[in-house]
């Protein structure tokens, strides 16, 4: 393949050096009327071309301005004749009659000249002027009078066009054949003999032309002789040939030129009239008119330079004798050229649309310009408008190449208007133009572009599947499959935040930004796969790609920052989630506790954030003036006024926590307050420690099967010390409320209590703010027990903005929470409901009891069937100050702790 490559090189190369010494021209010749089809040479093979590759380069035949009457055969690549060729039609009595043809060669684009000759053959007869002749010979006419009549014309060339007379047979006439450098040739009637019309009136004699072609072919006119008595005289002219040049732009009537002849004879024989008659061309009557009085010539029609430029008129001047006789002058008139054609220009050859990469010196174009004038008016210059980006350059006489000299942009511009203009050398110049359309394709050089880097896209949570977010739209200024842009969503790696508590195994996740949002591939629509929740997301950062669709294609990125709007979606949780058996929570005052004394505490949460998760707390019932009120934010249930027996053992209140969100949500707690002695408000507390300890280790580790069995003997040994210590604990206290006054045992400093909270715990506003410990074990614990000092805790402190709340403890009691039956409550309790209640966090399934014990009779028994213990060993850190804090005990150690 490299060998042939090489071979087609050199053969160019060395027919490019051999048109370069020959000139750049082929030339054939081939004889007119030739039948079509016949081969006028081998233009492939004479260009150097192989076989077959004329048909594949596309060589082709550019006949300027005139139908073409030979073709190039794409099979062969020869010069065929395609229809009638006539050589007198195509250049008239020019010699030689040489056609410049232009042959095209794509693939690449070149241009070859080809010179084609069409030889003359003897296919026209020599033609007279008329079919005869009427001459009119004074019989006084002496031998050797000489009689001037027209010769034939022949549209052939040479020795085709080369006339021979002959006269028939007379003994009076003959002829005589006289050439001339200025008339050219005269053909003369010779009187040999004298006349005598009483013998001979008229002679009729065969005047034949015959050419030199072969065969020759001939052409006659017959010859009517009267011969005439008496004026010897004919009018003559002072010169025999008379020469006159007029513009081709002569007005009609213009004088041509006026003849005067002059007549020897006397009074009618002297009076002359004048005659005019075109000789050349056959064609050229009633172009000049002459009057037959005066003798002046008159321009009657237009003239045309470049249709006829000589005129040759034979003027006879004939008296009024009997006979008449006649003279002759010849007149010939030569046309003058002027200015009036306008350069015409063709464009041969157009190759468009121009790619916006083509390289400078690319040929767009192929042009071919002249002009009929001659001289300066047909010389012609030619120039582009505008000039940039497109030049011209000359080929070729008259043929010029419009080629590529700037840089294009379809960008910038996709579409060109050149105009190619061509002037004269006449004075005034005239002009000429020729539009061409250049449009140019495009290429793949501009990437799609966003209109911004970073977009910003505001979406509010829960939002419905397939929610349109944005619409983004990237430019791309290339058109058709190179500016039409796919976006899609870049997966490169999102990190999502998520809900969990900072500092806790759950937090932030990975997840593709893809299982969000999508991207509509053709319209740039940025809509919602699923809806989105803000407590899960508050944002999500990814990239948006614009590809076109170009080879090899571009793309560009917009960095899409979505931020996901809070609703009021979330209703305030009670913490913990459950409370007693029926719902209501439990607390215990003193009577006579005096106004402000903090009975309980309410907690709860809301996932939601700001203002949807700003809570308020509402005591509904009872209405008007009880003896409790609860804290508008800090949810503390304390005594409106000091409490007496007339409010009875039990009070029931109703209270509603509200989100401060719209529309706003609720959550409702019932609270039942005991209202006991102040000894028994003291065993209470007491009891309700126990109770505490007892529901945490109940809400521990969860055991396996094989430690069943040593659980339940753990737990029967705890439960005997547990129901001992009590009962000395409720002996000792019965017995000092005998001989101590009453007193308001929660509202002054005492025993510390134990008081046992999760990571619900009721002191912290959200999840993210909880705090663990970690134990010698390794193991990160939330679990908190501490000893609280008997006065209500100070208020939590605000939350955070962007912390999510944590569970906390629904109730916390002052005085702790009661685990034993107390002497004024007989309803069993359920440690399932007291591990709601307490606010434990177990790792494993909140164990649930086949029955409710009362007593000394308390087990826990998980879903499972199996014994549950637990220990405790972590400690969340109270808020409360003067609180101590326990790093780890089981049960046994808090009640003995509780007893001391």
């Amino acid at each position: 393949m490299v060998e042939r490559c090489c071979l087609a090189v050199v053969r160019v190369l060395v027919l490019q050096a051999a048109w370069a010494l020959s000139g750049g021209q082929v030339r054939y010749s081939v004889p007119e009327e030739a039948k079509a089809g016949t081969v006028v040479g081998r233009l492939a093979q004479d260009l150097g071309l192989e076989a077959g590759e004329a048909e594949a380069r596309r060589l082709r035949l550019v006949a300027p301005g005139r139908r073409a009457s030979v073709e190039v055969s794409g099979a062969s690549g020869a010069l065929l004749v395609s229809s009638r060729l006539d050589r007198e039609e195509l250049c008239g009595k020019s010699a030689p009659c040489a056609l410049r043809l232009e042959v095209l060669l794509e693939r690449p684009l070149r241009v070859f000249h080809v010179q084609l000759e069409v030889t003359d053959i003897n296919d026209n007869a020599p033609v007279f002027p008329a079919a005869w002749k009427n001459l009119s010979i004074a019989e006084l006419s002496v031998p050797g009078s000489r009689f001037p009549l027209e010769g034939a014309s022949d549209a052939d060339i040479g020795a085709n066009a080369q006339l021979t007379y002959t006269l028939s047979p007379s003994e009076h006439f003959s002829l005589d054949l006289q050439k001339t450098d200025m008339d050219g040739e005269s053909l003369f009637l010779v009187l040999r003999k004298s006349l005598d019309r009483e013998t001979i009136p008229v002679h009729r004699l065969v005047l034949t032309a015959t050419d030199g072609g072969r065969p020759s072919l001939t052409g006659t006119m017959e010859l009517v002789i009267s011969v005439l008595d008496a004026n010897d005289n004919a009018p003559q002219f002072n010169q025999s040939v008379y020469k006159v040049q007029l513009p081709e732009n002569a007005e009609h009537g213009t004088l041509v030129i006026k003849l005067n002849a002059t007549d020897l004879d006397e009074g009618s024989n002297s009076n002359i009239s004048y005659s005019l008659e075109t000789l050349f061309p056959q064609d050229g009557k009633g172009v000049f008119g002459i009057d037959r009085k005066s003798g002046e010539i008159r321009l009657r029609a237009n003239l045309d330079f470049e249709e006829v430029s000589l005129y040759r008129l034979q003027v006879d001047a004939t008296d009024q004798g009997n006979p008449p006789l006649s003279g002759h002058c010849k007149l010939l008139l030569e046309v003058l050229d002027v200015n009036d054609n306008a350069p015409e220009v063709w464009v041969t050859s157009l190759s468009v649309p121009v790619p916006e990469d083509a390289s400078l010196g690319t040929v767009v174009a192929l042009l071919s310009v002249s002009d009929r004038d001659s001289g300066e008016n047909g010389r012609v210059r030619c120039w582009v408008w505008p000039a940039s980006p497109f030049g011209l350059e000359a080929t070729f006489a008259g043929s010029y190449s419009l080629v590529l000299r700037e840089a294009l942009d379809r960008e910038r511009v996709s579409e060109y208007e050149v105009e190619v203009r061509a002037e004269d050398g006449g004075a005034p110049a005239l002009r000429a133009s020729r539009g061409l359309r250049v449009p140019v394709s495009d290429v793949n050089d501009n990437a799609p572009s966003f209109a911004q880097a970073v977009y910003t896209v505001l979406a509010r949570e829960n939002n419905a599947a397939g929610a349109e977010l944005a619409r983004l739209w990237a430019r791309d200024p290339d058109e058709a499959a190179n500016g039409r842009v796919s976006y899609s969503v870049w997966d490169g790696g999102v990190g999502v935040g998520g809900g969990g508590a900072a500092g806790s195994s759950s937090g932030v996740g990975w997840r593709p930004a893809s299982s969000y949002v999508s991207v509509d591939a053709e319209s740039g629509r940025l809509w919602a796969l699923q809806p989105l929740d803000y407590e899960e997301l508050q944002v999500l950062q990814f990239e948006v790609r614009a590809v076109d669709a170009g080879e090899p294609p571009l793309s560009g990125n917009a960095t899409v920052q979505l931020f996901v709007l809070d609703e009021n979606d979330n209703a305030p949780a009670l913490l913990p989630a459950a409370g007693s058996a029926s719902g209501t929570l439990w607390a215990w005052a003193a009577w006579g506790a005096p106004a402000g004394q903090v009975v309980a505490k309410i907690r709860a949460v809301d996932a939601d954030s700001g203002y949807n998760a700003w809570l308020r707390y509402e005591l509904w019932e009872p209405r008007g003036k009880g003896p409790f009120r609860v804290g508008l934010y800090s949810g503390e249930v304390s005594t409106a006024r000091a409490l007496d027996e007339a409010d009875g053992p039990r009070q029931r209140l109703l209270i509603v926590v509200r989100d401060h969100g719209e529309p706003a949500r609720s959550a409702t707690a019932t609270l039942s307050v005991s209202l006991l002695e102040a000894a028994e408000a003291a065993l209470a507390a007491g009891s309700s420690s126990s109770s505490s300890l007892v529901s945490r280790s109940a809400a521990g580790v969860e055991l396996g099967a094989g430690a069943a069995s040593a659980a339940t003997n753990v737990w029967l040994v705890v439960a005997i010390c547990a129901v001992s210590s009590l009962f000395l604990l409720a002996v000792v206290l019965y017995g000092a409320s005998r001989w101590a006054p009453r007193a308001a045992v929660l509202s002054a400093p005492g025993p510390t209590t134990l008081v046992c909270a999760s990571e619900v715990g009721s002191w912290s506003y959200s999840q993210r703010h909880s705090r663990s410990l970690c134990v010698a074990d390794g193991a990160a614990k939330s679990d908190l027990m501490v000893f609280s000092p008997n006065f209500p805790p100070p208020p939590p402190a605000p939350a955070a903005k962007d912390a999510q709340p944590e569970p906390s403890a629904l109730l916390d009691t002052v005085s702790g929470n009661n685990f034993l039956s107390s002497p004024t409550r007989t309803k069993p309790f359920c440690p399932s409901r007291f591990a709601g209640f307490a606010g434990i966090r177990a790792p494993f399934p909140r164990p649930e009891t086949d029955e409710c014990l009362t007593g000394s009779s308390r087990v826990l028994k998980d879903t499972n069937g199996s014994f549950a213990s637990a220990l405790w060993r972590n400690i969340e850190l109270s808020p409360q100050p003067g609180a101590v804090m326990v790093p780890s005990c089981n049960l046994l150690l808090c009640v003995s702790i509780v007893l001391s």
